[in-house]
């Protein structure tokens, strides 16, 4: 079979002549069209897990850095930056291992892999970063209520340091962050660190300058909370894809008009579409058809036009002739 190949069903309730597809009382077929997609983006897989496996040792440096110099400096704000680092260690490599169950091949008992675990991944992240952020605060509203004496010369060479580090790991993502929503959340919480690290930067010279201790808590809070408005975004992608919603950047409108539209399709219904992974979609629909013979031409033609124009990875569709009526068709049974 080929990229597009089809397999075929057929469910009979009357005789059927395989010379022709013409009884439009009896025949439904059923047909699997699916992109045999699992090594035509190698080099892209390949390539976000070298970017996954170069931050998590560049991340390992910066929390080792500033959780030495956190305490040598008495830093609450280097010791929050380190511990947002610290979850963003683990948001890397609970994303690099997701992505290496994903790629291993489907079993006869876990049909589609293990692919939906980039989006358990991605969910657990948002879950435990948001925790560690409310740690971050609490910290922080201590140290404003008792504050220590901080060496604001070391916070804001450390910072420097990180915000290198942060800044290389994030572009790192920067090419895979559309289309992988494991990698965006990278993006978004790497990039976040530079910027964060740039406000400890601030902090210190400002506590060089002025003395002023409050600014390292109130920092840490602000960090907190722009790291906290980042990650909601992702919180609210993953839930909504680990519970089955349509992929916030596919169109399930214009697919459906477009399945309408094609020649000979008098009915859609029973559409559903998911997501396999972060970066997969599954589309499954009943397309009513009672005059035109299906041919495998059409049924490649569509799966082509739902990946290339609509990003369906994997499409399931059951034709049917329209006669007896399907019991799946009221859009509200599933």
């Amino acid at each position: 079979c080929n990229q597009y190949s089809p397999i075929y069903h057929y469910f009979v309730t009357r005789k059927l002549f395989f010379g022709s597809l013409q009884d439009k009382t009896s025949v439904r077929v059923v047909s699997s069209v699916m992109p045999h997609d699992y090594n035509h983006d190698v080099p892209s897989i390949t390539s976000k897990n070298a970017s996954f496996k170069i931050a998590i040792g560049l991340n390992i440096a910066i929390v080792v850095v500033e959780t030495v110099f956190g305490f040598y400096a008495h830093s609450v704000a280097l010791l929050a930056d380190a511990g947002h680092n610290l979850t963003d260690v683990l948001l890397l490599v609970f994303a690099l291992g997701a992505n290496l169950l994903a790629a291993r091949p489907p079993t006869a008992r876990r049909t589609y892999g293990y692919r939906r675990t980039t989006i358990l991944a991605a969910l657990l992240n948002a879950v435990i970063i948001l925790i560690t952020t409310g740690a971050i605060v609490y910290g922080a509203i201590q140290r404003l209520i008792s504050p220590v004496p901080v060496n604001g010369e070391a916070v804001w060479m450390v910072a420097a340091f990180a915000i290198v580090l942060n800044a290389v790991s994030a572009m790192l993502f920067n090419r895979h962050r559309k289309h992988d929503l494991n990698a965006r959340a990278a993006f978004i919480h790497l990039a976040g660190d530079a910027g964060a690290s740039s406000a400890v930067l601030i902090a210190g010279f400002v506590i060089v300058s002025t003395g002023a201790l409050w600014v390292d808590p109130a920092v840490s809070i602000i960090i907190a909370m722009v790291i906290a408005l980042a990650t909601w975004s992702v919180l609210r992608d993953s839930f909504n894809l680990a519970a089955d919603a349509v992929p916030a950047h596919i169109d399930r409108v214009a697919i459906e008009q477009y399945l309408r539209s094609i020649e000979g399709v008098a009915d859609v219904h029973d559409l559903h579409i998911w997501a396999m992974s972060t970066t997969h979609v599954v589309l499954t629909a009943h397309l009513v058809i009672p005059e035109r013979i299906v041919e495998d031409d059409l049924l490649f033609k569509i799966s082509r036009t739902l990946h290339d124009q609509y990003g369906i990875e994997h499409t399931t569709l059951q034709v049917e002739r329209g006669a007896p009526g399907c019991e799946l068709a009221d859009e509200h049974v599933i």
